[in-house]
């Protein structure tokens, strides 16, 4: 296990079930629960047993938003994880370990470090609990385009825009803007997206490797940057489908990817 996580991990044991408030920063509290909902179809018996013997009677929905809301405790282990929800990769280049992540770690290090103690026999039952904590929060988060960030606006947040005549961002339009706008619930938009997904589809998305997750995020993100600051029906009738499909591949593979490392 990385040491300096595993260091965190034991600062946090008696931290784990203090929550504050309900921030988000990646695909709002709705787009991290319908990915949570969707992995649920896919899980191997073992691995739900094996997941309810560490968060019984709690469903990945209900884990999907935790390491956002830890944000706001005050912990010392908390505090520090604020750069693991996303990577920085600048335009033109691949994702690299050497090249791009900084030493305080970010959401390919930390998904790694959180695998590693997930798999540890000699990991605390509560070092597993946060590790599982982030594995279920951050492959959503990779499938966010703009958490896998250029570098240039901190993943669009300083990229100012009208989202339907109201201020925001281009980061909070993509986390939680076009999807509240569909004025859907969890579970209904879990449905909807779920239904759609062919054997065939999770077939060809069931990859487990968090590289090919950025890779692809940079190539939609590079696409969605708007020529004007206005946004409305038609930057959202553009990018909806791509939307949907990320939180339907984020799903299926988080999924994959518990039924592995399980």
């Amino acid at each position: 296990m990385n040491t300096r996580f595993k260091q965190l991990l034991q600062l946090s044991a008696a931290a784990l079930l203090v929550t504050s408030s309900s921030q988000a920063l990646a695909w709002g509290q709705i787009g991290h629960r319908v990915t949570g909902e969707i992995a649920e179809l896919y899980l191997d018996a073992d691995t739900r047993e094996k997941i309810a013997a560490l968060f019984p009677n709690q469903s990945l929905a209900e884990l999907s938003t935790q390491a956002d809301s830890e944000l706001s405790n005050p912990s010392e282990f908390w505090q520090q994880t604020w750069t693991w929800h996303f990577v920085t990769v600048p335009e033109g280049n691949e994702y690299s370990l050497d090249k791009h992540a900084p030493k305080e770690g970010d959401a390919y290090t930390a998904l790694t470090s959180s695998t590693e103690t997930l798999k540890d026999p000699k990991a605390t039952v509560e070092e597993k609990r946060i590790a599982l904590l982030f594995i279920v929060h951050l492959i959503g988060d990779l499938h966010q385009p703009l958490h896998s960030g250029n570098g240039t606006d901190r993943g669009g947040n300083d990229v100012k825009v009208e989202f339907f005549w109201q201020p925001s961002n281009l980061h909070r339009v993509w986390d939680s803007g076009i999807i509240d706008n569909q004025n859907l619930s969890y579970t209904e938009l879990t449905k909807w997206l779920s239904q759609k997904i062919t054997p065939q589809m999770a077939s060809e998305w069931r990859t487990t490797d968090p590289k090919t997750w950025i890779k692809e995020s940079i190539i939609i993100r590079d696409g969605i940057y708007p020529e004007e600051p206005k946004l409305t029906y038609d930057y959202q009738y553009q990018h909806i489908a791509t939307i949907k499909q990320r939180l339907q591949q984020a799903g299926v593979r988080m999924a994959a990817y518990l039924n592995e490392v399980l």
